[in-house]
């Protein structure tokens, strides 16, 4: 299949051409905004000192820069700027913060939901294989009216047993369930517990004030908000609460000595206009979001009466804007993926860490769906560049792609 070029965002979209480019994939990954790649140029071929040397302009101008880019996503996100550290992405801030965390604390837990993400998941089962208990917590089942959900109960009953690094995410990169982090941190805290956000799903897409939710460590990622890839960030509390953590990476002693290693100087730029971007485009962008999430859902129930929705309610305010996580029954998830991109729409069946894996999305096991039923799922992520005639696109050559199948 030739590559096409990809359409540009808002008024700049022209309509689709038949199998042409319908990306619906967003919780994998964004498309950079064209006004965050013009930002980083600059630092590639015509500033690119390094920010750690500061004999010469241009090293203390690379140096501006990154602090004016902490600046921009400590406003992001709630936070100042000496509590940003910057990081390759939210995997490396993940294990950062975790292990960071047990090797500088005394923990004598680790506390997870079943449905975290892979990179969460994996690092408490290394936490595990070292000799820390791990404690995996169910969520509510499909058939509850808040599927996805912790039992915070359950949460406090585990809490109280001894001091624990309790990691959650903000929101389900699956099936887009934001958890209550507030309720969450009051628990944690009472029983002088630590709290990691995997924040990488809320930027852009939901408003974040990691302080006042209670956070004492928060990771991001910048391409999931527009941003470029290979560059993330770490919150670690400064303010109320002093978190400490132990470095996992040294040498160069930068960023303060929690991560050394070269600071991606474009990528860090990219990341801070990215965020800026967000939190500038945030009202209208969920609205529109949203909106169109919800036109696509209509559409496929339209198109396809028995299809099923995983996850919370569309309308119940416990879903991200731009989430949508749908069953077929009858076909597999795999199969009618491949028989979309084959059309040019571009979805999933879940994570993109864990997609090449064939075993089905432990996210939907945990919610109680069948190994059959979970492979029969696939995902779709929109963003604030989606535009309404790609949502048509996409729907119709779903349809298209079900009845080639064999579904009725």
């Amino acid at each position: 299949m030739p590559r096409v070029r990809p359409y540009r965002i808002g008024k700049e979209y022209s309509v689709i051409p038949d199998n042409g480019p319908v990306y619906l994939d967003n919780h994998a990954t964004t498309r950079v905004d064209p006004d965050v790649v013009e930002s980083m140029l600059p630092w590639f071929t015509d500033n690119y000192g390094n920010a750690g040397s500061g004999t010469h302009a241009m090293g203390v101008e690379a140096r501006d820069a990154v602090e004016a880019a902490r600046q921009q996503v400590a406003q992001a996100v709630g936070a100042t700027p000496r509590e940003i550290v910057f990081t390759s992405g939210a995997t490396e801030s993940i294990n950062l913060a975790m292990v960071g965390a047990v090797s500088r604390q005394p923990l004598k837990q680790c506390i997870v939901p079943k449905t975290e993400h892979a990179a969460v998941l994996d690092v408490a089962d290394q936490l595990e294989r070292q000799g820390l208990s791990v404690c995996r917590l169910p969520v509510a089942t499909k058939d509850s009216k808040t599927p996805g959900a912790l039992d915070l109960d359950d949460l406090d009953a585990m809490v109280c047993s001894g001091p624990a690094l309790v990691s959650i995410m903000f929101a389900n990169n699956e099936i887009g369930f934001i958890h209550p982090i507030s309720d969450i941190a009051d628990i944690v805290h009472t029983h002088g517990s630590l709290l990691h956000v995997d924040c990488a799903q809320a930027i852009g897409n939901c408003s974040l004030d990691v302080t006042a939710l209670g956070a004492d460590l928060a990771s991001f990622s910048a391409h999931k908000c527009h941003g470029p890839k290979g560059v993330g960030a770490l919150y670690v509390r400064r303010q109320q609460r002093n978190v400490r953590i132990d470095p996992q990476v040294f040498g160069g002693g930068q960023e303060r000595g929690i991560r050394s290693g070269t600071l991606n100087v474009p990528g860090i730029v990219g990341m801070g206009r990215a965020c800026e971007l967000a939190g500038e485009r945030l009202d209208v962008a969920t609205r529109q979001m949203a909106a169109l999430r919800t036109k696509l859902w209509d559409l496929l129930l339209e198109y396809i009466p028995d299809i099923q929705l995983n996850g919370p309610p569309i309308e119940s305010g416990l879903r991200l804007p731009n989430n949508l996580n749908i069953l077929v029954p009858g076909i597999d998830g795999a199969t009618l993926l491949a028989e979309l991109s084959r059309t040019g729409v571009a979805a999933s069946s879940g994570s993109a860490c864990s997609s090449e894996q064939p075993r089905p999305s432990h996210v939907l096991r945990a919610l109680g769906l069948s190994e059959e039923e979970a492979r029969q799922s696939i995902r779709f992520g929109v963003s604030r560049m989606t535009s309404s005639e790609e949502i048509e696109a996409a729907a119709k050559r779903l349809k298209g792609a079900v009845e080639s199948l064999g579904h009725v």
